[in-house]
């Protein structure tokens, strides 16, 4: 619900004015008899917008503006006069505030202005995301120190055309980080073709990546394009790359060195533009040290390394990623919307995850589903392997080295979340729960760890 400051030295007119502000337009409110009291309501609430009086006796409506732009509040500001004077509405708004109304003006023509501001502020949100396209894709899930890495990582690798190494457990999502490779490179207008190594019959593998003409093998009744060739302009992704057989990668090192392939039982050579991206839940470096993989393609493939963070790592994302396969598993089967309890989702961060990461998870979640049809499952309805499994977080091979700072992090995040999940998200009893001093502590670490309802 939105949020609506009014400040204003008069104490009936403020009460008043946030009185009818809350009776037509809905809001909540709140009041503020100074300019240093408003500016420490701003400062421990979330307001969505402050409704200002310019003619406060200390610290005046200017001064307040000029606080909030020294402190990076950004919050929308409506200032308001009684006196008439449009000249220093004028220069308030050079100051940042958004608008300005009269005193006098009815409350209906008041909650039409906080309207088109809250919209303009929206739109502007809307805008600065779109310019700077990095934004968070909707399947790749979570905040969590593990993520923001990765992200952060993501974001410098996608717009490099060189090859990509994504390496992870099994169901960790490194199909989901190369879409979103695909997604913020320059290529991002081209397809995105993914081909699975491991499931690639052996006699099949080559034609499926480079193609073949017509009569190369018995069955090749008609020429057909390859991998490398269908995601012209666009990228490859060769997930489980490491079970290519040792011919299939001698030839895709060839086609990386060169931009070039020929089709099977052709002579003629075909220029690709394809990039590349590659996945695997192996170490590759055992695999070559194995003979089982090439060193030099191994090479050729890891020019920049992406690593995917297990579930386990990252436990304070399973509210985040919950919500998100409970809606979109919901809209798949055509069934009402679910919640989960606070309990049932405790257990679920208990849960290491170490068999299949995110996709053992989103299993769970569709086994949850199916299995009742009450709109909010309980702790219950929390397969029972998992709701009796001890919390253990094993670190394997491919868990990536981790600082203190890393871990502390991930911790206190994690503690945050399952303590606001238990409390409904209620920030002062959270806080009250936690020993902190006041709510305003809690939302401080919250910014400070990009904790949010939404």
């Amino acid at each position: 619900m939105t949020t609506v400051l009014v400040v204003d030295d008069v104490t009936a007119l403020t009460e008043q004015y946030a009185y009818d502000l809350k009776r037509v337009g809905g809001y909540e409110t709140l009041v503020a008899a100074s300019g240093r009291e408003a500016l420490d309501v701003v400062e421990r609430e979330a307001v969505d917008c402050v409704i200002l009086d310019l003619e406060m006796p200390g610290m005046d409506g200017f001064e307040v503006l000029r606080a909030l732009e020294r402190r990076s509040l950004k919050v929308p500001v409506i200032v308001y006069t009684g006196t008439g004077s449009y000249d220093r509405c004028i220069q308030a708004i050079r100051l940042g505030a958004h608008g300005f109304i009269d005193k006098a003006e009815p409350m209906e023509r008041v909650v039409r202005e906080v309207e088109g501001v809250l919209a303009r502020e929206r739109l502007a949100a809307q805008v600065t995301a779109l310019r700077r396209d990095l934004g968070t894709e909707a399947a790749l899930v979570g905040a969590s120190p593990a993520m923001a890495k990765l992200a952060e990582r993501i974001a410098r690798v996608a717009p490099v055309p060189s090859p990509v190494l994504i390496v992870g457990e099994s169901g960790s999502g490194k199909e989901l980080v190369a879409r979103e490779v695909h997604r913020r490179s320059a290529a991002a207008r081209g397809p995105f073709l993914a081909i699975n190594s491991a499931a690639l019959p052996a006699e099949l593998v080559e034609s499926e990546l480079f193609g073949h003409e017509r009569g190369a093998f018995t069955g090749a009744a008609t020429a057909r394009k390859g991998a490398f060739e269908a995601a012209a302009g666009g990228t490859l992704f060769l997930d489980e790359v490491a079970d290519l057989p040792l011919a299939a990668q001698a030839k895709l090192l060839r086609v990386l060195e060169q931009r070039q392939v020929t089709r099977l039982g052709g002579n003629r050579t075909i220029t690709v533009d394809a990039r590349v991206l590659a996945a695997t839940n192996r170490e590759l470096e055992k695999e070559v040290a194995a003979g089982r993989f090439r060193e030099d393609l191994f090479y050729r493939l890891n020019v920049h390394l992406l690593q995917v963070p297990p579930l386990r790592e990252r436990l304070s994302d399973v509210p985040a990623l919950v919500a998100h396969l409970l809606a979109t598993t919901c809209a798949r089967f055509g069934v009402r919307p679910r919640t989960l309890e606070p309990a049932a989702l405790e257990r679920l961060m208990a849960y290491e995850w170490r068999h299949n990461n995110v996709r053992e998870l989103r299993n769970v979640i569709e086994r949850m589903i199916i299995a009742t049809d009450r709109e909010t499952l309980t702790l219950d309805d929390v397969p029972v392997e998992i709701r009796d499994h001890a919390h253990a977080v094993p670190r394997t091979m491919h868990a990536a080295p981790r600082t203190f700072q890393e871990l502390k992090a991930e911790a206190e995040r994690q503690i945050i979340v399952t303590a606001l999940e238990r409390n409904d998200w209620h920030i002062t009893r959270t806080a009250h729960t936690l020993g902190l001093a006041d709510h305003a502590s809690l939302l401080k670490i919250m910014r400070r760890h990009g904790i949010s309802r939404d």
